[in-house]
């Protein structure tokens, strides 16, 4: 399958003279935009608008609407997968066996420990559930916290502070800080429970990732797991060469069914919006 994204000139060769536009994760500048005169509905596969020039799009009144949810379960389900490789030394075991080399590494257990789950919609929420069904508890962190989760046995909310310092291992599910500064930088990082693990299936721009590499360092973080990149495909970098680091090429919502249930979703969506809009 090529999973390679358009490139800016392929979109300005393509969507003139398009209506709608079924978009994945690929860049949609202000200059496709401006080419584009007859698009009125962008309908992303996913939730993600980061790639998108929405400031373009309000000047050209096109519309943009998102897959909310499509590819929930599989982002989540890349979480816990990473939550437990980090947990148990996977990958570098992994690698160590693949080079010839014998090298058992201690892992610690998840069951009393506990998950600190930084923004806590559709995706923190299945997280909670899982890790609870685990034997964890779980402090969860959300601008608009859904008290109804309350109920859930182990689970409460907590201010941001408090739950980097008690969680042995923090999961991260909410978008970037309106100021451009990463949430978890040098200081929050400081603020953790020594050795714990943090889980980035979010948005690269949430870590200072200059930060964690020093702090995997120094023993502070005791392993970091990331499925987003600043820059994809991020080539070799210091980090992702650190053992303590486990990284995927942004799959989270690369699953069979995720990707079947969020095309349905983004396609149901445009056609909608075209309807809506007389199309």
């Amino acid at each position: 399958m090529d999973c390679a994204q358009p490139s800016e000139s392929r979109l300005l060769e393509l969507l003139p003279g398009c209506v709608g536009y079924l978009a994945g994760v690929e860049t949609i500048s202000a200059r496709v935009i401006d080419g584009a005169s007859d698009l009125k509905v962008i309908s992303r596969n996913g939730t993600g608008v980061d790639s998108i020039d929405l400031a373009a799009c309000e000047r050209r009144g096109i519309r943009v609407v998102k897959a909310e949810g499509a590819n929930a379960r599989g982002v989540v389900e890349l979480t816990m997968a990473l939550l437990l490789d980090l947990a148990r030394r996977v990958s570098p075991s992994d690698a160590a066996l693949g080079s010839g080399a014998w090298e058992p590494r201690m892992g610690f257990e998840l069951e009393e420990k506990v998950l600190g789950i930084v923004g806590c919609g559709k995706i923190g929420q299945l997280v909670a559930r899982m890790a609870i069904a685990m034997g964890m508890g779980v402090l969860a962190f959300d601008l608009y916290p859904d008290r109804s989760l309350g109920s859930l046995p182990g689970f409460r909310f907590a201010p941001l502070e408090e739950l980097l310092r008690e969680a042995a291992a923090v999961t991260l599910h909410c978008p970037p800080p309106g100021d451009g500064k990463p949430l978890i930088d040098a200081k929050a990082i400081a603020g953790m429970r020594r050795g714990a693990i943090l889980v980035n299936t979010a948005r690269a721009e949430l870590v200072d990732e200059e930060a964690a590499l020093r702090a995997l360092g120094e023993g502070q973080l005791g392993g970091f797991a990331t499925d987003v990149h600043r820059i994809e495909p991020p080539g070799r970098t210091v980090l992702l060469a650190s053992d303590k680091v486990v990284a995927t090429p942004h799959i989270g919502g690369y699953t069979e069914e995720s990707v079947e249930r969020a095309i349905k979703a983004a396609v149901d969506n445009l056609l909608s919006a075209l309807q809506e809009a007389g199309l």
